[in-house]
């Protein structure tokens, strides 16, 4: 009888105090397994004070949920509007949230908790969505709104990781300073909304935030902006488009000041596989930087050892590599010739033996032909068409009319990418918030582009 007592007892501990291990007497006591999983996420049941109580002084808020709760990666989620100088302290026991704020709560002001993806229940790790709470410290609750998208400029496409941010009574150097009074997380459809704001006009900014300064700071950084202020009084919806400046600089990279270490001997090699891309320049690479070139002893000549002319020469910034561009013929056998003589590098060191080598260029059958037909395309925008490899804007073309031809285009797997490109210099140019200049827009199709050889390409594009 005393051994069901205590099965009994550890039982009524287990419901109660939530755990499955003890000592003593009920040791090996646990939870029964099986059933149905846990799929419904905890349901907020009580709240001091209550959802949006107004005339609020008291600094403790405390959220008390049906079941018992784990709260995950506050400093990624946790949103509070206004923003606070200093973050406040947050306690979860059990079933309870219990938040204090360390800063002094402004008068007449709404106040809005937004918990993102934090707060879920400790078994099944089931999210409360869209968990927020509002309060007042003034005797109105504030329910204007700004709502809208921010949008990669260059790409046309989402970055989840920007954040929005709002500013009353501010100048325009004041992003560069200050921290917002607001701000909001982008969704991934770069969707974003700001609720329960005061009915005034905001500037809006949206930033990604690499520092976690909260203030725009380097011309490397995501930024937007939009040239008005805007109207929350009005519910004002708004799309901003993103740009960075310049690139990134990594930081704590020290530059070299040390000589690249050569290799003993010069070598040269060639991106020749047989047949020569009719569309590319045949490249050339070596092994050490160059430090002098006689272009008149690398050439191309035809199986009879005649100069092919017309050759233009370059060479990147590395002095590692050349590239012969030629307007190529197809299906013809050709020598490329590079002398011993013809190129040094930074200590003297030579190619060991002249070097001959033998290709033939490909078949006009090996490239595919191409026809895209858009719809809806604003040519007054001086639209690009670009082709991508991955991210890498592999090939560009202004677009003239409502359909674009190529009888020789390199088969593949293709992005396809509309840039508007308002200065007409043939590339994406990013904003400048002090000129207040807007970056160029441009729009990724969702659908990639399959070319293949020898065959007839087509497809239409609806913008």
């Amino acid at each position: 009888m005393r051994a069901h007592v205590n099965i009994f007892y550890c039982i009524i501990v287990v419901l109660v105090l939530g755990t499955s291990l003890f000592t003593g007497g009920c040791a090996q006591i646990g939870l029964p397994t099986g059933g149905n999983k846990d799929t419904i996420a905890p349901k907020l049941v009580r709240a001091n004070p209550a959802f949006g109580s107004k005339n609020v002084n008291s600094n403790k808020i405390t959220l008390e949920f049906d079941e018992y709760i784990d709260v995950a990666d506050l400093s990624q989620n946790l949103i509070i509007s206004p923003l606070q100088n200093k973050n406040p302290s947050i306690t979860a026991n059990p079933r309870t949230i219990t938040l204090r704020f360390r800063d002094t709560l402004l008068p007449n002001t709404t106040y809005t908790i937004n918990f993102g993806d934090a707060v879920r229940d400790i078994n099944e790790a089931n999210i409360v969505k869209g968990l927020s709470f509002t309060f007042s410290t003034g005797n109105v609750l504030d329910s204007s709104s700004i709502s809208g998208k921010v949008i990669l400029a260059e790409s046309g496409e989402y970055d989840s990781t920007l954040v929005v941010m709002l500013y009353k009574n501010a100048v325009d150097t004041t992003v560069t300073k200050k921290k917002p009074n607001y701000i909001a997380k982008v969704k991934g459809d770069g969707s974003f909304e700001f609720k329960n704001l005061p009915a005034i006009n905001f500037k809006i900014y949206a930033l990604k935030d690499g520092d976690g300064g909260k203030t725009y700071n380097s011309g490397a950084e995501i930024f937007a902006f939009n040239n008005e202020d805007v109207s929350a009084e009005n519910n004002e919806t708004v799309t901003l488009y993103a740009y960075a400046e310049k690139k990134e600089v990594l930081n704590n990279v020290t530059p070299t000041t040390t000589r690249p270490k050569l290799d003993k001997k010069l070598r040269a090699s060639t991106n020749l596989s047989n047949r020569q891309d009719l569309l590319e320049p045949l490249e050339i690479n070596f092994n050490n930087p160059l430090k002098t070139i006689d272009s008149s002893k690398i050439y191309i000549t035809d199986t009879l050892y005649k100069k092919i002319t017309g050759v233009k020469y370059l060479m990147d910034s590395t002095a590692k590599k050349i590239w012969l561009d030629v307007k190529w013929k197809a299906e013809i056998p050709l020598v490329l010739i590079i002398d011993t003589s013809a190129v040094r590098d930074s200590v003297g060191n030579k190619i060991a033996k002249n070097d001959t080598i033998r290709f033939t260029t490909k078949r006009v059958e090996d490239y595919g032909k191409l026809t895209l037909r858009f719809n809806d395309l604003d040519l007054s925008k001086n639209p690009v068409l670009q082709f991508l490899n991955g991210e890498t804007v592999k090939y560009s073309y202004p677009i003239t009319g409502k359909e674009w031809n190529n009888n020789m285009f390199t088969p593949g797997e293709y992005g396809i990418r509309i840039l508007y490109d308002t200065d007409k210099n043939g590339k994406w140019t990013p904003g400048n918030y002090v000129k207040k200049l807007q970056p160029e827009k441009a729009v990724t199709l969702s659908q990639k582009l399959s070319v293949r050889a020898d065959w007839e390409n087509e497809r239409e594009i609806n913008l």
